[in-house]
């Protein structure tokens, strides 16, 4: 993972607000009653670790940049956007596909969080993305978990193809794929009445 020296790095030139770079952030260091800009980008140690955490082909671009602003007393609200390209294989062919992703991302940090109780029946809460505030603040974590919510379940390449398959006994013409849909056979009947 990148080293980070535990400081928010600050944008050069006067009056430009800081902008925190850190993968983590401790709670502890963020300021009462302000909100916090923050700007994280995957270094080449991070993106090798994202490609082993979400088993994909590669991880050639990750960022997530957004602010943290204070909800009530001891609550904070993340809002960001992600951006991100990514390798997977083609669930066809293996093939490498490219995936560009760029999604918004909002999660409420609560401090006083309870977990729900397994046994116990809830109404869905209207904020589902809910989490407990800890000692830290994970963008890092953050982002690789918003990545795997967003990245194609199946990708395909644009050249895979799947070929039909073709099943019958001896002698029988075998049916094809078109003709196997539910209303293929209904099509064809209506055809021949018309006809006739």
């Amino acid at each position: 993972m990148a080293k980070s020296d535990g400081k928010p790095a600050a944008k050069s030139g006067s009056g430009q607000k800081r902008v925190d770079t850190r993968a983590q952030i401790p709670v502890a260091d963020m300021p009462s009653g302000r909100t916090i800009d923050f700007d994280l980008v995957f270094d080449k140690a991070q993106l090798q670790a994202a490609q082993e955490t979400l088993g994909i082909l590669e991880v050639q671009k990750l960022r997530l940049t957004g602010t943290l602003s204070p909800r009530g007393r001891s609550d904070w609200t993340l809002a960001a956007d992600l951006g991100a390209t990514i390798t997977q294989a083609c669930v066809v062919s293996l093939a490498p596909v490219k995936t560009r992703l760029d999604e918004p991302v909002t999660r409420t940090f609560v401090a006083d969080w309870h977990e729900p109780d397994p046994d116990t029946v809830v109404e869905m809460p209207e904020d589902v993305d809910q989490d407990p505030l800890g000692t830290v603040i994970d963008l890092e974590n953050i982002a690789i978990e918003s990545v795997a919510l967003a990245m194609p379940d199946y990708p395909r390449s644009d050249s895979a193809a799947l070929e039909e398959s073709v099943f019958a006994e001896p002698g029988v013409k075998p049916m094809t794929d078109d003709e196997a849909k539910p209303f293929a056979g209904l099509a064809a009947l209506k055809e021949k009445m018309d006809k006739s």
